[in-house]
């Protein structure tokens, strides 16, 4: 029993100390101008074409999932008054969406597995499209930020993201495909599949803007909005006829030490 409680105290200890040089360090750090923080919550959003092209007659449904962010932070402040300051951090996050949507001579890959003829298949589609897009990123965000004010800090700069999963795919049905071109021979569909998710750009950049609140000494709650300006398929992909961009908003709650 007595050793028991021995270590249960050595253990005490060993925290208290280590608690102290961690207050020590930040203590440190922030005299040199640096600040600490860490970041969770969810995107919202999609893999959209800007603008949404005449081929896509109506969005039957928009499903975004449950998308995760998981962030940490480096501040360094340059000026005194720490108003101005330069942030780099890494996030982990999922990017990614379902839809339905109706469409009109909307160029199409796919393999048709129902109607009237089975296999591959390319031309023009006019019918309903399903889409399941499930990205996974390491992304560095690195920003220059502005304290508003003592509760207010408002962000802006380019973002690096590499895609380490990549999902994009979905089904036509309903519909019918002029194979070649919009005069072409007229198939009559009932489901075909597509996948291209083998396709999707490796490396990928963009915007990333937003603001935090801080609620109380240590928590605050952020928001930030994502814009890619690469397309998430590269140059030489054809199998969709327009480029498709990545725009998010980040939302969730913070802490900073």
């Amino acid at each position: 029993m007595k050793n028991v409680l021995l270590l249960i105290l050595l253990c005490a200890s060993l925290g208290v100390y280590a608690d102290g040089r961690e207050k020590t360090a930040l203590k440190k750090s922030y005299f040199y101008g640096l600040e600490y923080r860490i970041k969770g919550g969810f995107n919202f959003g999609g893999t959209s074409p800007l603008p949404l092209p005449a081929e896509i007659r109506k969005i039957e449904g928009f499903r975004p999932g449950l998308q995760i962010a998981i962030e940490g932070n480096v501040i360094k402040w340059i000026d005194t008054q720490k108003k101005w300051g330069t942030l780099i951090g890494i996030r982990l996050e999922s990017k990614g969406m379902k839809t339905d949507a109706k469409v009109k001579n909307y160029y199409m890959v796919m393999d048709a597995t129902e109607g009237d003829q089975t296999g591959h298949m390319e031309g023009n589609w006019t019918g309903y499209v399903k889409t399941d897009v499930k990205n996974s990123f390491l992304t560095i965000p690195i920003q220059v930020i502005h304290k508003l004010s003592p509760r207010w800090d408002i962000k802006f700069g380019p973002y690096l993201s590499y895609l380490t999963d990549g999902e994009f795919s979905g089904s036509a049905y309903d519909g019918y495909l002029r194979e070649g071109n919009p005069t072409g021979t007229k198939v009559n569909v009932t489901e075909a599949t597509y996948d291209f998710s083998s396709d999707l750009r490796k490396f990928q950049w963009g915007i990333d803007v937003g603001g935090e609140w801080r609620a109380y000494r240590h928590l605050s709650i952020y928001a930030d909005l994502t814009w890619g300006l690469n397309a998430a398929f590269p140059k030489d992909f054809k199998s969709i006829s327009f480029k498709m961009y990545n725009i998010y908003l980040n939302f969730g709650f913070g802490y900073v030490f």
